[in-house]
């Protein structure tokens, strides 16, 4: 090798060499694991590089619920890297997915008793917790499994609970009993816990009525800090929104309430109830999400005029019943919330009845609606009326989102009208909406 080369040579290392430590380690972010542990060996500065806590303070775990020789080392990895750089950690989410044998979730359950035990010991920055979609009611879940992970579950919570800000565990489906021993680990020693967002949309299994447990009551008691607050109608009841009013009244901004068909939601609650909250909490919004609760007594029962509703979910999939109507919800109940609500979705198979006048009107009577979707049975020209009324100034909106249903294989028809109607209203669309509109056939 000639002198120049060498030169080259050496010049070319030492500008890798002096990169900034900004530069380094954003070179590193991008890097997997793997990668990042062989760049370490190259020099000092490298290594030094590999253990900048910038880099491992987020992270999502993700195991399997599939065997795979591919997967095998999923669960010493997690285990690994929490050892080696769990103390960084601030964010971390934990995905275990659709496990179909009982031995893997005791892999997983054996491996999550290890993972939580080492970040309880090293571990005092975690603010962000979510481990979502357990899925804990499924006969995978041995009962010995089962009771295992929320042993060393809630023990985790019990040492990390007073440094959560976010804990997320949609999903789990436990018993009342065992969602309230988690839910009371986080207060541990304390008698009040300072977590500001919970999720504990579908935390207990299906069937429960959750509202009428004095334990889930005074488990929910101890939240004196929450601004976002997810959980399942059939954990709402009078107690709860008076707990809600007197210790966190003046940090509450969201409840997102899911009301599912096959969980109980036939309590009574009075308005004067919903008033009081909203009186105290006064930039409380709540949504609501209903999945196939579709029938205006269920629904009139639930959304009471004195709920600061934001915004309204109404799903119901394919499954159609020729005994309800939406008429009676679009034309009487939901305008009662036309001076609040912002969002609008419906998903609803409504081939035995026309709803275009009704969509239309709510939407005009919705000043702050700025968001609407729609997957229904509908007439093309719904979508021109919708349109016109924006040009006119009639309605706000910024997103329309319209999946037109018909009972035709072919929608060649439908389309070209859609294409004539972008083609009318371009101008406003391109600059004013997120805009989306198809015709699709259901059969």
């Amino acid at each position: 090798m000639d002198d120049e080369s060498k030169l080259n040579q050496t010049q070319e290392q030492s500008g890798w060499a002096s990169l900034p430590d900004v530069c380094l380690r954003g070179i590193f972010w991008y890097l997997g694991d793997r990668d990042r542990s062989r760049a370490a060996l190259v020099c000092r500065e490298w290594n030094q590089a590999m253990y900048s806590a910038d880099l491992w303070r987020h992270r999502t775990i993700t195991f399997s619920g599939r065997r795979s020789r591919v997967r095998a080392s999923e669960f010493e990895s997690a285990l690994w890297y929490v050892k080696k750089f769990g103390h960084y950690l601030e964010h971390l989410e934990i995905k275990f997915l659709n496990p179909y044998t009982a031995f893997l979730t005791k892999k997983f359950q054996v491996t999550m008793r290890g993972l939580l035990s080492c970040l309880g010991k090293s571990n005092k920055r975690l603010k962000y917790l979510s481990i979502h979609n357990l899925e804990l009611d499924r006969l995978v879940w041995r009962n010995s499994i089962r009771n295992s992970f929320i042993k060393s579950l809630s023990f985790f919570l019990k040492k990390v609970g007073k440094h959560l800000d976010y804990l997320n565990l949609k999903g789990a489906r436990m018993t009342v009993e065992q969602g309230c021993q988690v839910l009371s680990a986080l207060s541990y020693l304390q008698n009040k816990s300072m977590i500001s967002h919970l999720n504990i949309e579908d935390f207990f299994s299906h069937h429960l009525a959750v509202y009428s447990s004095p334990q889930f009551n005074r488990a929910m008691a101890v939240f004196c800090n929450l601004e976002s607050l997810t959980l399942n109608y059939n954990c709402i009841s009078e107690e709860l929104l008076d707990n809600l009013c007197e210790n966190n009244a003046s940090t509450l901004w969201t409840i997102n309430i899911k009301c599912h068909i096959h969980d109980p939601h036939g309590q009574f609650i009075w308005g004067m109830s919903w008033a009081n909250l909203t009186k105290h909490a006064t930039n409380l919004k709540v949504n609501f999400f209903f999945e196939r609760v579709m029938k205006y007594e269920s629904l009139a029962r639930i959304l009471l005029q004195e709920i600061p509703v934001r915004s309204i979910s109404l799903r119901s999939c394919y499954f159609s019943d020729p005994d309800w109507s939406m008429r009676p919800t679009l034309k009487d109940l939901l305008p009662m919330f036309r001076h609040t609500l912002q969002k609008l979705t419906f998903e609803f198979n409504n081939n035995h009845e026309s709803l275009d006048e009704e969509l239309h009107l709510l939407i005009l009577s919705c000043r702050k609606l700025f968001y609407f979707k729609i997957w229904a049975f509908l007439d093309v020209k719904f979508v021109e009326r919708i349109l016109k009324s924006q040009e006119e100034g009639q309605c706000a909106l910024r997103t329309l989102k319209v999946r037109i249903y018909t009972n035709r294989y072919e929608t060649n028809q439908e389309d070209r009208t859609l294409r004539e109607i972008y083609r009318k209203y371009q101008r406003m669309i391109d600059s004013e909406l997120n805009y989306f509109v198809i015709a699709y056939p259901i059969m």
